[in-house]
Order: C-alpha cells, then structure tokens, then sequence
C-alpha cells in the first residue's frame, strides 16, 4: 500500500471519531428536558391548609375526606397482605391511619408540607385495633419524598396529590422507595369535579364582566393518571371512579366548607377576587340550573382511586397462570 494511501487512511479515521464526538456532543446538547409544570402555588396552598388549623371546629369539614379515607382503606384491606412498612404521602390528620388496623399494618410513616396538621394528626384508636401501630411523622414537602431504596411494602395517598405539580417526579420517587411486588395506592379529585359550581361562576362572570377566570383548580383526566402510572414503570394499573353527591342550602355555604376544608382553589392564573354582584348572578344560575325541588343545591365531588405495583418476576407467572 503506498505511503499516500495510508496518510489518507490515518486521516480519515481521525475526521470520522471528531465527527462522532461532535455528534455525541450536539445530540446531549439539543436533548429536550423535561419541563415540570407550575400550575399550583404550593406556599398559597401550605398558607390554605394552615389557616384550617386555627378553626376549633375544622373536624366538621372532614366529611368529604373522612368519605374517601374509608373507602381507599377499604382497598387496603382488599390487598390480603400484613404490610411492615407504609408511607402516607400527604397524610393530613391521619383520617386514613386512623382506619386501619395493627394486623394490616406494622409500621407507618406519615409525610405531610404542614407542620401544624401533622400536630393535630388524630391519636390511634385502642379499641379499634390501632394499638400496636409504630407511627413516625416527617415534615416534608409532598414532592420532595425521602427514602431508600426498596423500603416500603405499601405507598398511599389520600386526596393530596391532585395539588400536586411535579406528578412524574412523585411518581418515579414512590417507585423507588417500594419494593418489588408492592403497591402504591391512591385517592384524588378527577375532572367534573364540582362542575356545577364551576358552570355556574363561568356563566356568571361572562355575563356580569365579559370574560371569565378559573376559579375551579383544574382536575386531572383519569385515563392520564393511568399512562403516567405505566411510562413511570408500574405494573398492572387499575382506575375506578366513584361520585359522591351532597346538598348544600346555597353556593355560599358550599364555597364556605372548601375553605374550611383546605380545598379552595390555588392555581397561579386565579383571580383573588369576585364582584358581589357576580356571585349573586352565580347563586342564582347554579340554582336555576341544578338545584333540587327543596331549594338546596347539590355538589358532585368526583374520586379517582388507582393501584399500580412495582414490577415483579412474579406477577408475570401470575398473569400466565391466568
């Protein structure tokens, strides 16, 4: 071979493993990043669910999440499990820990954003079987999970993650703390949730001021809940929906109970304030539309529950046997 021949050679190969470095350098620069969300104003809901707190009578507007509590524990129990060790992500008072029972669970630690609700966190029920239950409590931010790797045998979360921003992120974190072959449970607020009340204020608004603002938090779409549960890396995903439906004497006491419930609204596009005039106008659209024939109101709270386990070499024999 000549002498030219091998110079081109040596050359050529050096221009090709520039280009692939160039290449390699330019594909990581040009990645897309993930972008989080920033629909809710999480210090404005920390400052909502705080100010609860100051109320003497604020058990009287757990009805709602007493509601939902109980039925998520009834999931639990479903699962014919003795489960070591559980996380209540976003805990609240502990209206879930406060139904269940040593035999189901052994050790709890239970993370909430507000140091004054973990305070008032319900003290367990001897006679109900509670007794026995290992409780640590932790101060933290709901999106900012803590835990090592493979240590819990159970992840739940009552009505807290539906004011949450980062959902992949809190979902990829809970996956990394469960064990294999274990389930992350869930309860949160779905779309048509309280969509009377919002049909009411819409209409009202574009009526009396020519234009509207959101003043209902905007809920998620449950088959979303469900592919994100899967790209996350959860295995066997199962949604269900359930509706509960209350009577209210008007709008205004209805709004009033999701203030003392925490609930109100936290998006960072809401408008802080409403003309009186346009709540008049949507008390009477929201009665004229919906009300019942005793002069109430009703209101339509709409729960989507999920299970999605850590993947397992087990669940896929138990799949094949079927």
């Amino acid at each position: 071979m000549s002498i030219s021949l091998i110079n081109t050679l040596q050359i050529t190969q050096r221009n090709s493993k520039h280009f692939h470095r160039y290449f390699s350098i330019s594909r990581k620069a040009f990645q897309r990043q993930e972008t989080i969300p920033n629909i809710f104003d999480r210090e404005t809901k920390l400052k909502q669910r705080e100010r609860t707190c100051l109320d003497p009578e604020y058990k009287v507007y757990s009805y709602v999440h007493e509601r939902v509590a109980q039925s998520l524990v009834d999931r639990i129990f479903d699962i014919k499990r003795t489960f070591h060790s559980a996380l209540d992500l976003g805990c609240g008072r502990g209206l879930t820990a406060s139904e269940l029972t040593s035999d189901v669970i052994k050790r709890l630690t239970m993370i909430d954003s507000s140091a004054r609700i973990l305070n008032q966190i319900r003290p367990p029920v001897d006679e109900n079987g509670h007794n026995g239950i290992e409780i640590s409590k932790q101060h933290l931010d709901e999106e900012q999970i803590l835990g090592d790797e493979n240590s819990f045998d159970l992840v739940y979360s009552c009505l807290s993650l539906h004011w949450i921003n980062d959902l992949p992120g809190v979902f990829r974190r809970v996956l990394n703390v469960l064990k294999n072959d274990a389930p992350f449970i869930g309860a949160m607020f779905s779309s048509d949730t309280l969509y009377e009340l919002r049909v009411s204020l819409q209409l009202a608004e574009t009526e009396r001021e020519g234009g509207f603002s959101p003043h209902i938090s905007p809920f998620v779409e449950p088959p979303d809940i469900g592919s994100l549960l899967q790209r996350t890396g959860f295995n066997i995903v199962t949604l269900d929906l359930d509706e509960i439906h209350i009577d209210y004497p008007s709008m205004f006491e209805l709004m009033f109970d999701l203030k003392g419930m925490g609930e109100n609204n936290c998006s960072r596009n809401r408008r802080l304030t409403l003309k009186r005039e346009t709540l008049q106008a949507a008390q009477a659209i929201y009665q004229n539309m919906y009300g019942n024939q005793d002069g109430s109101i009703p209101a339509t709270y709409r729960i989507l529950y999920f299970i999605g386990w850590k993947p397992d070499p087990s669940q896929v024999n138990y799949f094949i046997c079927l």
